[in-house]
């Protein structure tokens, strides 16, 4: 499973995903599926646009987490 880490970072900063979507270009209903788990995919400009308005890496806003560490309280 990926783990989405983008809202952390928005809180980090206190910026709204609103804020975002004015920020990267990318429409507030795609951001919303991404942060909230709803998407099944993400393009690689969509990636870039994000790495690039946090001035981060990928592994900054997405993580894995395998099913064992799931379950794990």
């Amino acid at each position: 499973m990926i783990k989405v880490k983008v809202i952390e970072k928005l809180h980090q900063i206190d910026k709204s995903i609103y804020w975002l979507a004015q920020e990267s270009g990318i429409s507030y209903p795609t951001l919303h599926k991404i942060v909230n788990e709803k998407t099944s995919s993400i393009s690689y400009e969509v990636l870039n646009q994000l790495c690039r308005v946090f001035n981060c890496q990928l592994g900054e806003l997405f993580e894995y987490v395998s099913d064992a560490e799931k379950e794990t309280p």
